[in-house]
């Protein structure tokens, strides 16, 4: 079968088919190619921030809604930060949450679930022709594009444009765009899903736990609408390397003997494996497009470098691209020079975010931090006030991710 088309999508995940559903929007028919059968599962945290919902909305209203509707998420409404020194902080998401509760701040959800609504919503489109159970392995410049190939040749597709979405291990992303994995832009992560697990927030705070021997890295709980709750560690893989660190093995030790958690999880049960998956870190910039492509999501190494969450940052740039395709068409251009355009959005809305997170994710190396930042935050009610805050200020958080401001907090801590 060789098939032919102005725009061919590689990947039908959230970046995926968010790119298929704006180009949709915006009356473009496209081929969407992924070599899993849905629903399928993907290792993964499985909260979502609020750029999800942000970003469905201004592709499709409708899709948003049914999306905050759906049985298979339960809200967020805050996080809860726990320091090594087992002080615990609060913070939501927005202030006075409680008086006047709008949309969460985020969610979570199984990515089975999540990545199969979105499935659907593409597969009811008309104008977006799917195509499962096929791994492109090839891919060949040609004069008015690329020609993409399974293994045996019997699947073809050419198309003038290529929207890159197929993952961190994508072979577009190593062979054409030419990424290599750097462990000090990489995080090695591992996640567990557990039922019984006691004290959960009745606001549903996500908890990051900072535990002294995960650092840089923290350990997380997710809890699910079903009784279930996603636990899992993150960690530099330059930092796993070093230290020589067996990550199911501190899982394991830190759930069963760390004192803030062993109560809580003495009746929990392990459902299934632990599973490992690496996150290809944003903490520097890389070119995201060539001659006729653009590299989207985890492809294009966009995963947030203190939180890991990917699935934001994948649709922002899903949308982007999807904007730039349309604007190639239009053009009939599809030159490197043109295409340039989107890495430039790109990393005009996301380089400041991602750019703070890294600052963040290596002063989340010092555990005296930490227990400091928390301790204060735990007293001082302005210092609460100004950690709510970064959630929605990008001033704050560049505060945060300066030295000088704890340099100065010391100094005055009223």
């Amino acid at each position: 079968m060789k098939l032919e088309t102005t725009v061919c999508v590689l990947g039908a995940g959230p970046a995926g088919s968010c790119a298929a559903l704006q180009l949709a929007k915006l009356g473009i028919d496209c081929i969407v190619v992924d070599k899993a059968s849905f629903p399928r599962d993907k290792v993964c945290g499985d909260a979502l921030s609020s750029k999800v919902l942000t970003q469905l909305k201004k592709i499709d209203e409708n899709i948003a809604k049914r999306l905050q509707s759906s049985i298979f998420k339960k809200d967020s409404w805050g996080v809860t930060f726990i320091a090594p020194n087992n002080i615990s902080l609060e913070i939501p998401y927005a202030p006075n949450y409680l008086e006047k509760k709008g949309d969460p701040g985020s969610f979570v959800c199984k990515r089975i679930d999540f990545d199969h609504f979105l499935f659907r919503e593409m597969k009811m489109n008309p104008g977006i022709h799917v195509y499962e159970s096929i791994d492109i392995v090839k891919q060949v410049r040609t004069e008015n594009g690329y020609l993409l190939s399974n293994a045996s040749g019997n699947f073809q597709v050419q198309a003038k444009m290529i929207i890159v979405a197929n993952g961190a291990q994508s072979p577009f992303t190593k062979e054409i765009a030419g990424f290599k994995v750097e462990h000090k832009h990489y995080i090695a992560g591992i996640r567990a899903y557990y039922s019984g697990i006691k004290e959960i927030h009745d606001d549903n705070f996500i908890e990051l736990h900072f535990l002294e021997n995960v650092l840089p890295g923290y350990l997380w709980i997710f809890h699910l609408p079903n009784g279930e709750a996603n636990v899992g560690i993150g960690m530099l893989s330059k930092s796993v390397a070093r230290k020589k660190i067996n990550l199911k093995k501190s899982l394991l030790d830190a759930v069963q003997n760390t004192p803030e958690l062993k109560d809580r999880f003495a009746k929990a049960n392990l459902l299934g494996k632990i599973q490992g998956y690496g996150l290809p870190l944003g903490s520097k910039k890389r070119k995201l497009h060539g001659d006729h492509y653009v590299l989207t999501g985890d492809a294009g190494f966009l995963i947030d470098p203190f939180s890991g969450e990917g699935i934001g940052n994948a649709i922002y740039s899903a949308r982007i691209a999807a904007i730039t395709v349309a604007e190639a068409i239009s053009r009939d251009d599809y030159s490197d020079n043109f295409l340039e355009r989107y890495d430039r959005e790109v990393y005009r809305v996301l380089w400041p975010e991602l750019q703070l997170s890294h600052k963040l994710q290596k002063l989340a190396r010092s555990s005296w931090l930490f227990n400091f930042l928390l301790r204060l935050g735990s007293k001082n009610k302005q210092v609460k006030a100004l950690m709510i805050s970064m959630f929605h200020e990008v001033n704050i958080r560049k505060k945060l991710a300066s030295p000088m401001f704890y340099v100065k907090l010391l100094f005055n801590k009223s």
